[in-house]
């Protein structure tokens, strides 16, 4: 019953009469005002200041396609969809899937990571990729020898972009669990 038609959330269509004044000017100075659906915007747009520091992230990174992400799209959908069933986020998974398919990550691949399988007869970066982040979100830490692989891969810039990339969708797809 608390599940608003136009969103499919619990956060009803933004409402400026409920943000604080500089939630107001930041909503005031979007270039297009937010529609109501159900995606990650619609619960981001309730903190607008926030959201515009989430946009330059999320930009940088390639997000929402992977285009322009520094390791290619394949990568990055495999890191969307690592993060997406770490954290249960249906909505992710759900748009990330496919993409994923469309940009090269094969079904063996995915699978792995929808399963919660073992590693095992993957290439080697993938296997790493995923235990790495396995890790990461399992538990709250990763090992030296773990992050040195990881390091000597893809190197100390790249291993950042792909832990700010998962935490652009942890951060995001965490309040769409909160908001159902």
């Amino acid at each position: 019953p608390d599940i608003h038609p136009a969103t499919l959330s619990r956060m009803p269509p933004i409402n400026r009469a409920e943000l604080a004044a500089e939630g107001q000017k930041a909503l005031d100075a979007r270039a297009t005002p937010p529609t109501p659906a159900p995606r990650p915007r619609h619960v981001t747009v309730w903190s607008p200041g926030a959201t515009e520091g989430l946009g330059v992230i999320g930009r940088a990174l390639g997000v929402p396609s992977g285009q322009g992400f520094p390791l290619g799209a394949r990568m990055f959908q495999l890191i969307v969809l690592i993060t997406a069933r770490e954290i249960d986020q249906q909505y992710e998974w759900s748009a990330h899937e496919p993409a994923g398919l469309r940009d090269g990550l094969e079904q063996s691949v995915i699978d792995v990571v929808k399963y919660d399988r073992d590693v095992a007869g993957l290439a080697p970066r993938d296997a790493l990729v995923i235990r790495y982040f396995r890790a990461l979100m399992r538990e709250h830490r990763v090992s030296s020898e773990l992050w040195a692989s990881m390091v000597k891969e893809f190197g100390r810039q790249r291993t950042i972009d792909m832990m700010m990339l998962m935490a652009d969708y942890f951060t995001v797809g965490t309040m769409m669990n909160a908001v159902g």
